[in-house]
């Protein structure tokens, strides 16, 4: 048998035991063929064969995000300015007036999810004043953690807001001493009025969504990421807003595997919406790289547990156990695997008395359904997972919420959100993932730089030696722990003769580098059912054709996605195009400050939070559920 490619010369981390050191891989029809040492993998090529020396560089299985927006998140990211990473308010607003500087009317600009005020070395969110300063004309949005939003003066006039405009049940909007609204909306709690303000700003065309989607997947490819479970979201419509999604799979343009989770849209109709989708969509129809997955996250609105740490827990409507009751049974009934957002452990205990009552009626007898998040969930309660046969996919909420959450329930209370060696111990399966993009990053290594350190972004010390894991133990649950959720366990998530052949080529070894490096890894080259997706630096002549950023004015153009300093920019979208002008753009801000006075690098690696609740951000947190 002849390879397809073969890789070699590299250290390749594989999940499976092996006796020898394994250096190369031959992989043939998107499935490894070989693993081993070069001696015995290098017979397998043939003239027609792609050889690629790895260099002694660190090969692990392909990242797989167990709990992303991705369907959305493609859809819109070419129209989104990301503060992911970025090490200061200072950094961001340039960016911000950058961007500005060049968005045409009547676009707007924003920035929604993957950062947190903690992350800034000023430890602080941008005011209104400064957002007005530099976007006097140009409608701005800024999305904060789903629990408020901020809006110059233009995105007002753009949307309507005046002030005789009521807000919706659960939001508020936000008005001065005259009545007139300020442009802070607040999610308290239900989320609704961030929502349908983001959604009344314009959209790309469809071609520009194709392409959008297509730059979105190099970007997640960027860090490794080959394959990802969909976890539907708010104002995602089946089938209507899989058109874009649809079509890259029939053209064979997606560079990320993906399974994807129906979410229901109509709140008290929830089980139409099931009833509906059970009866025209097979589980797991599909192939490989596209296939459904069951439903969820949201199965009932009843049961969404508002996670917000800056407010008290949320107690759920009375009526909540019958509406999930009958959704549950259906599903059940047409062995539809589900899953559902789930925070605290009080709710926790209240939807698992749901599942066991239909269960008693209808068994589950090893259908898969899963809770999302899970921070608060104890040890009776992971039992009780075990029992029904269910899974638990956790997020990096707490590296963006960590603070908040320290300050209301103290810090031994942090050590276990979520308790995930309780999880693994019991034997429940755990996946690791993100819940990007409007809440946390996409950047995988960010999520097990939390999960390993134990840390914030912002640097606070969450958990300590008896919580961290072990770098190889979060690496598993992003690979073979999160191939579970999507029943897909017996053929990815390892680099095993016979398993589908998805790997990333990094660009620092993961298992040996320092805690902070650990957050900056990225990928040389990607490899996505033996297919190269993504390459760059020592890989570059590997690299796929590029494909323009369109339109010509995104964010995505100027500044790539996850934030790179000066040493590693130029390099973040190999595939998408030149940015070789994108630094001039970008204040590395490293060491002290000459505009504010502070030292920056000290900031970044305090453990103090710092956070002033009597202050004007502070006062005002809500809750609201992060979709």
């Amino acid at each position: 048998m002849t390879a397809d490619i073969v890789l070699y010369n590299g250290k390749i981390h594989t999940l499976h035991p092996t006796q020898e050191a394994v250096t190369a891989v031959a992989i043939k029809d998107g499935k490894f063929i070989a693993v081993g040492s070069d001696s015995t993998v290098m017979p397998l090529a043939g003239e027609s064969t792609k050889l690629v020396d790895l260099k002694k560089k660190t090969v692990v299985p392909g990242i797989n995000d167990s709990h992303i927006h991705l369907i959305r998140g493609g859809l819109n990211y070419n129209l989104e300015l990301r503060w992911d990473g970025v090490p200061s308010l200072a950094d961001a607003m340039r960016m911000l007036k950058d961007q500005v500087d060049c968005t045409p009317s009547p676009q707007w600009v924003r920035v929604v999810g993957g950062w947190s005020e903690f992350q800034f070395a000023e430890r602080r969110m941008p005011t209104l004043e400064e957002i007005n300063a530099v976007a006097p004309e140009t409608p701005v949005f800024i999305l904060h953690l789903y629990d408020r939003a901020l809006m110059n003066r233009a995105a007002l006039r753009a949307v309507g807001y005046t002030r005789d405009t009521p807000a919706p049940p659960g939001g508020v909007i936000q008005k001065d001493a005259n009545g007139e609204p300020t442009g802070l909306l607040i999610a308290s709690p239900n989320a609704m009025i961030l929502y349908a303000t983001l959604a009344k700003g314009p959209k790309l065309s469809y071609d520009h969504q194709l392409n959008s989607t297509r730059h979105f997947m190099t970007e997640l490819n960027r860090f490794g990421i080959t394959s990802v479970i969909d976890a539907g979201g708010g104002f995602q419509n089946y089938p209507d807003d899989y058109q874009i999604i649809n079509e890259l799979h029939d053209k064979e343009q997606l560079t990320v595997r993906i399974a994807y989770n129906l979410f229901t849209q109509h709140p008290k109709q929830e089980y139409e919406d099931f009833d509906n989708w059970t009866k025209s969509v097979k589980v797991y129809q599909g192939d490989d790289m596209y296939r459904h997955n069951g439903a969820g996250e949201m199965l009932v609105f009843s049961a969404a547990d508002f996670e917000d740490f800056l407010q008290p827990r949320p107690d759920l409507p009375e009526n909540m156990e019958a509406d999930l009751e009958r959704v549950v049974r259906l599903l059940v009934e047409h062995r539809w695997p589900f899953r559902l957002h789930a925070t605290y452990n009080e709710s926790i205990t209240r939807f698992l008395d749901v599942f066991e009552r239909v269960n008693r009626d209808i068994p589950f007898n090893g259908l898969p359904w899963i809770f999302d998040h899970a921070e608060t969930i104890d040890e009776r309660n992971i039992d009780r997972v075990k029992a029904l046969g269910g899974g638990i996919a956790i997020q990096s909420r707490m590296a963006y919420q960590g603070e908040y959450f320290t300050d209301r329930y103290g810090a031994a209370a942090a050590l276990q959100t979520p308790p995930v060696k309780r999880m693994l111990e019991n034997g429940v399966p755990v996946g690791g993932g993100s819940d990007a993009t409007r809440v946390s990053s996409y950047n995988p290594w960010v999520s097990m730089y939390w999960l390993t350190a134990g840390k914030t972004v912002g640097g606070l010390q969450l958990y300590n030696e008896a919580t961290r894991l072990s770098r190889e133990t979060a690496l598993e649950l992003y690979t073979r722990g999160s191939a579970w959720f999507s029943n897909e366990q017996h053929k990815k998530g390892d680099i095993k003769t016979g398993m589908l052949a998805d790997l990333a080529v990094l660009d620092r070894d993961y298992f040996t580098v320092n805690d902070e490096e650990v957050k900056q890894i990225e990928a040389l080259l990607t490899i996505v059912a033996g297919k190269i997706v993504y390459a760059k630096e020592d890989f570059s002549n590997h690299s796929p054709a590029s494909i323009p950023v369109l339109p010509d004015w995104s964010p995505v153009n100027r500044f790539g996605g996850y934030y790179a300093d000066r040493s590693n920019r130029a390099a973040i979208h190999a595939n998408a195009g030149s940015e070789a002008h994108v630094t001039a753009h970008i204040h590395c801000c490293s060491g002290s400050c000459d505009v504010h006075g502070h030292n920056h690098a000290a900031a970044r690696h305090s453990n103090v939070p710092v956070n002033n609740y009597t202050s004007f951000w502070g006062a005002l947190g809500c809750s609201c559920f992060a979709f």
